[in-house]
């Protein structure tokens, strides 16, 4: 929902545009505010971008836009546009291109997301010439480029720059957005990301050297979003411990344009201080905040000639308690104008990315509305089909869900997504051997899936076992999870024998396909030694400890299989990896026990025992080794 209004008016301002169901949130306008560009998604291409002049009523038809994507258009470096912006003069807009970024959820709706580029560079479009090029200065791959701010003389571009970086577990190098397992040295391992403001000429967009502001770079500090006052005498930007965009610590500071001392503006509130924007008198600063609410608010200060700033007042009518205010922006001359902005390029490849965007954020029911949407539309798309599947797979409702399959499969009998979903609900409902058929058609439309390699693995490995003894060992593990540790085993050896083998060989496959993936190792592990090959086991469950140090059962199960091949020592280790994750694993402290007994640690030994029966006092295997040490030691008991 868009609104635009004076400040100095009463009451709540008037919306200019609302449900638009796909993105349409970064925007700009030249100078004299005749010009406006808007992020915004077209079909299936998130590069979309448009540009309109302003007036009371703006369509938004196909006619107004254009796409980063067309820059050096590469299906293997995507490009998603990012932080655009246009021009004093309106006649270009510059952006960041070939661009990766850091985006993912947090379950905190004050800090709902990460994200931040690494990667990428700053291109710019003519308007006139319909052309996009590389801004030299701006350009070196060996770094990131982003957010940039135009001078008000238009003759100077700022821009935030780091190294690039390639992420550890990166999976897909075509991908423009990361997962949470890629960007897990972020969430998880502490790995820092700060950008330095750099300054480079125009010219025309030939550019030239790009330079760092002093002031706003080699500070220790993360610098971003530098914002020139109208009359370019001043510069406000933002300053973080770390990365861009939603950083609680994120503060504004002020500093001559030129460059020189910064300094911390008093208008700063107690969080998250941010997507500021100057009047175009270049006495007033509009800026976001999250001091008072999960949802960002709007605060406004004054700024006197020395650059002096007043504490904020907040801007109340442009406030609702249930819903964010973000990207404020003063809407300078012509822009004023705008009362009304319609949308009319919506297809139904729109209304799927919208869907993939509630997926994303696990919101099932949306996506099921947008999905549905996008069949009206065109009810001959089996991919819409096959990712309202999904939704309705998401919500719990198999049998919904596998209709959609169905559907996609009349569409397109060779769909690997479909197909592969089809055979995940057949495994859940008991039925490996239909399951393992639709995984087989789907790696014949798709060979390369780690995944579906991973999944018709499974089901191989559920046919190696009989139902009855597939039953019990899942019952053992609902009941005492973790105390089951064998591989279930069929009464028909040479069967049992057979599909073991096609498992560990798909296991492999995956494995080579996905080698970042650690319940591929772990599983392909536990299919090696149900097969009688422990010492080949040994390798991928250290492989898979390694890939996901902070998974209790990777540890287990290294720790299991070092135990029976005599490898106490090591095995110890892992043992007490295990209890420091999951201090209340019964089994894993008796485990430790019988190997500390072995190894002739006696006293240590008792003390595991005896924490395994506090834990866990029906344990049996606890209780023999604990009366058998006793046995043998009578002294040593209290």
């Amino acid at each position: 929902r868009w609104r635009l209004g004076k400040v100095s008016d009463k009451g709540i301002p008037p919306v200019v545009l609302e449900n638009l169901p796909v993105c349409g949130n970064c925007h700009s306008f030249s100078a004299d505010g005749g010009v406006l560009g808007l992020d915004v998604d077209y079909a299936n291409d998130k590069g979309s971008y448009a540009i309109a002049p302003a007036q009371e009523e703006i369509t938004l038809d196909k006619e107004k836009l254009i796409t980063w994507s067309d820059y050096r258009r590469d299906a293997k470096n995507p490009t998603f546009g990012l932080l655009s912006q246009v021009s004093p003069d309106g006649q270009y807009v510059v952006s960041t291109v070939k661009d990766r970024s850091v985006f993912v959820a947090r379950d905190d709706l004050y800090y709902s997301q990460l994200f931040f580029p690494v990667k990428g560079i700053l291109a710019v479009y003519s308007r006139k010439d319909k052309t996009f090029r590389a801004l030299p200065g701006a350009d070196d791959k060996e770094f990131v480029q982003s957010n940039p701010a135009w001078s008000p003389d238009g003759k100077t571009l700022l821009f935030a720059r780091s190294r690039a970086y390639e992420l550890k577990n990166l999976r897909n190098k075509s991908s423009a957005l990361l997962t949470p397992d890629e960007a897990a040295e972020f969430l998880q391992g502490g790995k820092e990301f700060k950008f330095d403001i750099y300054k480079v000429p125009f010219n025309g967009g030939r550019g030239g050297r790009a330079e760092p502001l002093p002031g706003a770079s080699g500070n220790g500090m993360s610098n971003f979003f530098p914002k020139y006052s109208p009359d370019g005498k001043w510069l406000v930007f933002c300053r973080a411990r770390n990365f861009m965009l939603l950083q609680p610590d994120s503060e504004l500071y002020i500093m001559p344009a030129k460059g020189g001392a910064a300094r911390r503006m008093n208008c700063n509130r107690s969080a998250m201080n941010s997507w500021h924007s100057w009047s175009p008198n270049g006495r007033w600063l509009v800026f976001a905040s999250k001091a008072n609410s999960a949802y960002t608010q709007l605060f406004l200060t004054h700024i006197d000639e020395q650059g002096n700033d007043t504490p904020p007042v907040l801007l109340a009518d442009f406030t609702a308690p249930d819903r964010a205010a973000n990207i404020p922006e003063f809407a300078p001359g012509k822009a004023g104008l705008i009362k009304r902005l319609k949308e009319k390029f919506l297809d139904f490849l729109s209304y799927m990315r919208a869907g993939f965007e509630y997926i994303r954020s696990e919101d099932a029911d949306g996506a099921i509305k947008k999905y549905g949407r996008s069949l009206e539309l065109n009810p001959e798309n089996p991919d819409a089909h096959t990712m309202l599947g999904i939704a309705y797979d998401a919500k719990g409702d198999d049998a919904q869900a596998l209709r959609e399959y169905n559907e996609a499969l009349k569409l397109d009998p060779e769909s690997s997504v479909a197909l592969a979903r089809t055979g995940i609900i057949l495994a859940k409902r008991g039925e490996p051997e239909k399951a393992a058929e639709y995984y087989q058609r789907s790696l014949k439309a798709q060979p390369g899936a780690a995944t579906v390699h991973f999944l018709l693995a499974e089901a191989l490995g559920m046919q190696s076992q009989s139902k009855e003894e597939r039953s019990r060992y899942h019952e053992a593990l609902d009941s005492r999870p973790g105390y089951a540790r064998d591989y279930p085993v069929s009464s028909d050896p040479l069967e049992r024998k057979r599909k073991l083998g096609e498992a560990i060989g798909h296991y492999k496959q995956a494995a080579a396909l996905d080698p970042g993936d650690a319940s591929i190792r772990m599983q392909l592990g536990a299919a090696l030694e149900a097969d009688g090959r422990p010492k080949e086991a040994l390798p991928h469950f250290r492989e898979a400890a390694r890939l996901e140090p902070e998974n209790a059962m990777h540890h287990h199960n290294l720790a299991t299989a070092l135990d029976k091949q005599g490898g106490l020592a090591e095995a110890v280790s892992h043992y007490r990896e295990v209890i420091g994750i999951l201090p209340g694993f019964a089994v894993v402290h008796s485990n430790l026990g019988y190997a500390l007994e072995r190894l002739g640690k006696t006293g240590e030994a008792r003390e595991q025992y005896r924490e395994a029966l506090r834990l866990d006092p029906e344990l049996r295997e606890a209780k023999i080794r604990l009366a058998t040490l006793d046995a043998k030691t009578p002294g040593a008991r209290p």
